[in-house]
């Protein structure tokens, strides 16, 4: 324990100091743009659908992880309103909420989805590379890892006889 005396309240707002935050500050994400806590029903019902996974198949890599992201903000986000909405005891928006949540947790489980299926597809092109006699797995960086047995015009040979002459 220690000596010192707890800091009394300042009850006075004249005398109370005026605390600056940065307008970046990373607890900021928490909240839309406006930095209100509570959004208006009408905004809280202004969002649009769960994404597809045939949509989602042809995004590349970077463009699925920040996606992924952005849903989490957006999670975060609903979170923060339903809490404050609990807190404050507003009596609206828990319905558009609750869907908002939804599509965003549907369009996190397209995205899995969608990157199962390419996890499922490179295992299946890894185990047909590891019974290829062309594939060298075990290639340097830099070196090139499928050696074909045959050139092309060894192929165009054997298609045509009379040209092997």
């Amino acid at each position: 324990m220690s000596r010192q005396p707890l800091p009394q309240p300042v009850l006075d707002p004249k005398k109370r100091s005026k605390v600056t935050v940065d307008p970046d500050h990373p607890l900021w994400g928490f909240f839309r743009q406006d930095k209100k806590a509570l959004s208006t029903p009408e905004e809280a019902n202004a969002f649009g659908r769960p994404w597809a996974v045939e949509e989602l198949r042809h995004k590349s890599w970077e463009d699925l992880h920040s996606l992924w992201w952005v849903c989490c903000r957006e999670r975060n986000i609903v979170a923060t309103q339903e809490y404050e909405r609990k807190r404050l005891k507003a009596g609206y928006g828990d319905a558009e909420n609750k869907e908002r949540f939804r599509v965003v947790k549907q369009t996190q489980k397209a995205i899995k989805h969608a990157l199962t299926e390419r996890y499922y597809a490179f295992e299946e092109a890894r185990r047909v590379a590891v019974t290829d006699h062309e594939v060298d797995l075990n290639a340097e960086p830099g070196t090139q890892a499928y050696k074909p047995l045959y050139s092309d015009e060894v192929l165009m040979e054997e298609e045509d006889p009379s040209k092997a002459q």
